[in-house]
């Protein structure tokens, strides 16, 4: 008889349960959320292990560990970010989690899965939400951009590359002493970075229908010297690869130094900034909806269009309220880009100031405190509408054979 381990969510797990005891394989161990995988393998011995393809469960580590003990591994997933880790870890033995028991059966006698329809890795899309000084509500908007994508079930990354006043910890009720965000960039300068390693520094923030994997930034805005250019741009390509979205909370400041400065090597003080705009696929630009942040964003979006080139970015004006713009604020706003940022078709946030100060105070994202703020509708359709490609019927679903090579070369 043979017996099966599993570390997977609790409803896929009781469904592949139940159909492979009836097919007569025994479960040797049902390993549990914060369960350490590696040392509960010691105390078992099972023929193979069941595991969720994600990042956060199937790991190097945990590879290595069933290699020594002669345990095959098959990983399942539900997206194409999971085919993605597994690929990265040199794991084809992949199933998609809707898998017919009888097909599971069949993989775990030996049976070989069609592979011709074998996604190559697809790198992630980054997104950069960037607004200009006075706090518009970048953080706030990059929190609800990561946490509305990672509830369609997409794998998601949210950076903290704000070196003046980094601040996702803090609204999300995460710690903050080891910045996740300075060291991956401290791994890249080193050749070190790799996905096993953004997995160990990373802190989730799970949201209903998938998870947030976080990288905190620096504390103080004193430590900005460890973020340079080139280590943004090796963590960001290394994140395309992480993540099927990576959303990237940048700093104000667009200003470039090097023409002030003498030392071409010298770091520069908003080079996080700059390097994960143009590294973007898409920018988010976030004005705030009165007379100053609407000054503060037309003076500064001329510059933000010159150091993007061709990169799409998309406006979004926030706190959006007739008691400081007048009657009828949205046309006024729209009336206003128009005429002096030659801007069309902004996406209107309205407030809510009681939705984010409940937020804030719970140190949760707007989504599970405030579900039905009109605030995060905006965003919600932003993100459907604009971000998200158009679900595309699938004709079949996939199963993928086991081989351990080196991981292809991503395309592009």
């Amino acid at each position: 008889m043979t017996g099966l381990a599993f570390f997977l969510e609790r409803d896929d797990e009781d469904r592949l349960v139940a159909g492979l005891v009836e097919k007569g394989y025994s479960v040797e161990l049902r390993i549990g959320p914060l369960t350490d995988p590696v040392l509960a393998l010691e105390s078992a011995a099972p023929d193979a292990l069941l595991v969720a393809a994600v990042p956060g469960r199937l790991s190097q580590e945990l590879l290595a560990a069933c290699d020594a003990r002669g345990i095959r591994v098959i990983a399942l997933t539900e997206n194409d970010a999971g085919k993605r880790n597994a690929a990265s870890l040199g794991l084809y033995d992949v199933l998609d989690l809707d898998t017919p028991i009888d097909v599971v059966d069949a993989v775990l006698r030996g049976s070989r899965a069609i592979s011709q329809d074998l996604p190559s890795p697809a790198a992630g899309t980054v997104l950069s939400v960037w607004g200009p000084a006075g706090a518009p509500g970048r953080t706030t908007v990059a929190i609800a951009l990561a946490t509305e994508i990672a509830a369609t079930g997409r794998n998601v990354a949210l950076i903290d590359a704000d070196t003046h006043a980094a601040s996702i910890a803090p609204v999300l009720g995460m710690l903050d002493e080891a910045p996740g965000f300075a060291a991956a960039c401290r791994l890249a300068g080193q050749d070190g970075l790799s996905l096993a390693e953004l997995d160990r520094i990373r802190q989730p923030y799970s949201v209903h229908g998938g998870t947030v994997n976080v990288l905190t930034g620096i504390p103080r805005a004193s430590r900005w010297p460890e973020i340079s250019a080139e280590r943004v741009s090796r963590t960001i390509a290394v994140c395309r690869d992480w993540a099927e979205y990576v959303v990237i909370d940048t700093g104000f400041s667009l200003e470039n130094d090097e023409e002030i400065s003498s030392d071409l090597f010298a770091p520069r003080r908003n080079a996080a900034t700059l390097a994960a705009l143009q590294a973007a696929d898409r920018v988010i630009a976030v004005g705030a909806a009165d007379p100053v942040g609407l000054a503060r964003f037309l003076r500064a979006y001329p510059d933000l269009v010159e150091l993007c080139g061709d990169v799409p970015i998309t406006t979004v004006i926030n706190k959006v309220r007739a008691s400081v713009v007048g009657l009828n604020p949205n046309g006024q706003v729209r009336a206003t880009l128009q005429r002096f940022g030659g801007v069309w078709d902004p996406v209107l946030v309205p407030a809510d100031d009681r939705g984010t100060d409940a937020a804030l105070l719970a140190g949760r994202a707007l989504r599970d405190v405030s579900p039905r703020s009109q605030a995060l509708a905006a965003i919600s359709r932003l993100v459907t509408a604009r971000i998200l490609p158009q679900a595309v019927p699938q004709s079949g679903r996939r199963a993928l054979r086991r081989a351990r090579v080196a991981r292809p070369a991503r395309a592009g």
